[in-house]
């Protein structure tokens, strides 16, 4: 679903659930997003993370993002994957 760009920062866009199948450090799973987007990453409970709005949106500037998602295990070797999300902005009436 596309967010409005009216959205507030804070609001939380989508909730993410990592997992890897290792135990103990081997499982523990690191995620972050790449590039400089107005969305950030939140730990919310074991490996859930919340891709939450930073910034305030502007369709006219920018109508979709495509959000990278990387996941890496601490792992030795470390193991990593990647997701991608595309996030389209909805207008709003600005008059």
């Amino acid at each position: 679903n596309p967010i409005p760009e009216d959205a507030v920062p804070s609001t939380v866009v989508a909730v993410i659930n990592v997992r890897d199948r290792d135990s103990g450090e081997n499982g523990e799973v690191t995620c972050n997003i790449d590039g400089d987007l107005p969305f950030r990453l939140e730990l919310s409970s074991g490996n859930t993370y919340k891709l939450i709005l930073a910034s305030a949106l502007d369709r006219e500037k920018v109508s979709a993002y495509n959000i990278t998602m990387a996941a890496r295990d601490w792992g030795s070797p470390a193991l990593s994957s990647r997701a991608a999300l595309v996030l389209e902005v909805s207008d709003v009436n600005d008059n």
